[in-house]
């Protein structure tokens, strides 16, 4: 047993040496690809805790992305900026880009790269939360400017009259835009790229094309393909964390990581459709549970579904309002079954589970939020299916019991002894001892009025005897 331990172990440390041994000198290429959320942060993060365990001679980050999360877009700025191992990010394939979130990681890298027909920008910070609009520098089209600033005495008009403080939402997202900018312009400062770019693609939302963005400074170099790259960035002098490096990549072996069942876990639960459908089967599978205690199965695997749900809503930008609503609205569509309401549960519910789905997702970048069509059929599904368990429910409780203890009153049977020791009577097969108000006859039909223990009481149909009956104790 111990031989076979210590077998294990050491052909688990040779593979894992081996594959650290495999990573030396060699150039690995990790693929984000959609939605920057914390399943890409946390695939990103670890190539690169590979890569510089490895030895690697150069991350590739190949990028094509609408955006998103600043939490997630932050964690991988920090790995880079922390990693010993050079880190170029290339917006690729043809078509591809790096919008919102990837311009900052694009910035951050020691090497930025862009294939033809490809394009980035649009850095301004979305709001997420905020009542009213963003941040205005300046006065929209059409709009006049504000005239009496420039007038005489207005200097002394300005200084007598208190200046209104702009709305909550404004403020908000004004400050969130300097953040932003600020953040951005570190960045190029720290890689000496393009710094008015920088700042006009957060406050203006500008984009420029691969082309452009060469020719201003913002990108090292434009590339057909990863080898291209790699002919490119070979001889490149880079700044790590750990000092300057001089790149060797011409003719490196490549590398290109998968994501593993992690990360492939964490991005399907990173879906809010999906955690939604979570949440609603473990709701459902605990009121199951509730209300039919003993099976176990609708109990397990509710409360297995609704932690996966609750999982999925921590990682992503969610609105616990919209949460709350979700529950609502399914606890109504529940209540609709037990109470009579007429249809007023049933149709706040709906309202309420539609309304939660629109509110959810505290942001608006594209691909987080929740179709209407998702929401209001998932809904009337929802309602169908709680209406249609309901209904068999209630119709099964109003049945008649047709076995045990609760059955016995009103059965009919036929008495078979009557001795010193009472009457005994044969009511569905059984022989009971029986007790009546009047006096018994073999024979005759009784009518059993309720249970008492072992006996049963009883009271006569008829006087006569029942033909044919034995008149024999069982």
């Amino acid at each position: 047993m111990f031989r076979t331990a210590a077998g294990l172990l050491l052909t688990i440390a040779l593979t894992l040496g081996a594959a650290t041994t495999a990573l030396a000198g060699s150039v690995v290429s990790l693929r984000l690809d959609g939605i920057i959320e914390p399943a890409s942060a946390d695939f990103i993060v670890r190539g690169l805790e590979r890569a510089s365990a490895g030895g690697a001679e150069l991350v590739v980050i190949e990028m094509d992305t609408p955006g998103g999360l600043d939490t997630a877009m932050r964690q991988i700025i920090k790995a880079i900026l922390a990693s010993p191992v050079p880190v170029a990010t290339f917006v690729h394939p043809e078509g591809a880009r790096a919008a919102s979130a990837g311009t900052y990681i694009l910035y951050a890298s020691h090497i930025a790269a862009m294939s033809p027909a490809t394009n980035l920008g649009a850095a301004t910070p979305v709001a997420i939360g905020m009542p009213g609009g963003g941040a205005r520098d300046k006065p929209p089209a059409g709009e006049p400017a504000d005239e009496a600033a420039d007038a005489p005495g207005a200097a002394n008009d300005k200084a007598s009259t208190p200046t209104a403080a702009p709305p909550i939402g404004d403020a908000m997202m004004h400050k969130a835009t300097n953040d932003a900018a600020a953040y951005l312009k570190s960045l190029a400062e720290m890689r000496g790229r393009n710094v008015e770019f920088a700042e006009r693609a957060v406050r203006e939302a500008a984009s420029i094309s691969a082309m452009e963005a060469k020719r201003e400074g913002v990108i090292d170099f434009i590339a057909t393909d990863l080898r291209d790259l790699l002919a490119q960035a070979d001889g490149r002098v880079v700044s790590t964390s750990a000092g300057e490096r001089t790149l060797h990549t011409r003719d490196a072996q490549l590398q290109v990581v998968e994501p593993d069942w992690r990360s492939r876990t964490l991005a399907v639960l990173a879906n809010p459709q999906l955690a939604v459908i979570l949440m609603m089967i473990g709701v459902y599978g605990l009121f199951v549970e509730f209300t039919s205690p003993g099976f176990g199965v609708p109990g397990v695997a509710g409360a297995i579904c609704l932690t996966l749900a609750l999982f999925a809503f921590q990682m992503l930008p969610i609105n616990w309002a919209g949460v709350a609503l979700i529950g609502l609205g399914a606890a109504l569509m529940i209540a609709e079954v037990f109470v009579p309401s007429f249809g007023a549960l049933g149709v706040g519910g709906i309202v309420a589970f539609v309304l939660g789905g629109l509110f959810l997702v505290d942001s608006e970048i594209p691909g987080l939020g929740i179709p209407l069509p998702f929401l209001v059929g998932t809904a009337l599904v929802s309602a169908g299916l709680i209406f249609a368990v309901g209904t068999i429910a209630l119709r099964e409780r109003k049945r008649a019991v047709v076995t045990g203890r609760e059955e016995m009153p009103g059965s009919v049977g036929v008495i078979t002894l009557v001795d010193g020791d009472g009457a005994r009577a044969l009511v569905h097969g059984e022989s009971w001892q029986v007790h009546a108000s009047s006096a018994l006859a073999p024979g005759q039909k009784i009518r059993v009025t309720r249970i008492d223990g072992l006996t049963l009481e009883v009271e006569p149909v008829d006087s006569r005897p029942a033909t044919g009956a034995r008149h024999d104790a069982l």
